[in-house]
């Protein structure tokens, strides 16, 4: 039975050292989930391209660790993103198989939101 979790989260992005000569940048996720998902996440995403110009993609993985719906463990969450002419294209996915403890099994979706006032919002369609 799919189940949907709702809240927000805030993020901090900070960048880390460049891969392949600076051809690709490297940054550090922190996260705090607040909600029906209340947890931690920490992860690294890479990215290539030119976010100025509108053009540029980026990969990412990410743990969570916490309690989602009273269920204790973690997942991992892997992000997908492209933007071509300033249109962003996001693409959320749990990483089968990397649910631990309570979270064991868990598959699903991740949609994300920002509000006018700049808050995280996200929207997890999940099975456990």
């Amino acid at each position: 039975m799919s189940m949907v979790a709702r809240g927000t989260f805030d993020v901090n992005v900070a960048p880390g050292e460049a891969e392949l000569s600076g051809a690709v940048k490297r940054f550090e996720l922190t996260k705090s989930f607040y909600g029906d998902l209340v947890g931690t996440g920490k992860g690294v995403m890479l990215s290539g391209g030119d976010p100025q110009m509108g053009t540029a993609g980026y990969v990412a993985i990410e743990v969570v660790r916490g309690s989602l719906t009273s269920h204790e463990g973690s997942f991992a969450l892997q992000q997908f993103a492209t933007m071509h002419a300033g249109v962003q294209n996001l693409h959320y996915e749990v990483v089968p198989g990397s649910g631990e403890g309570e979270l064991t099994g868990i598959s699903g979706t991740l949609q994300l939101t920002i509000d006018e006032q700049g808050i995280h919002h996200y929207e997890l369609d999940y099975d456990l």
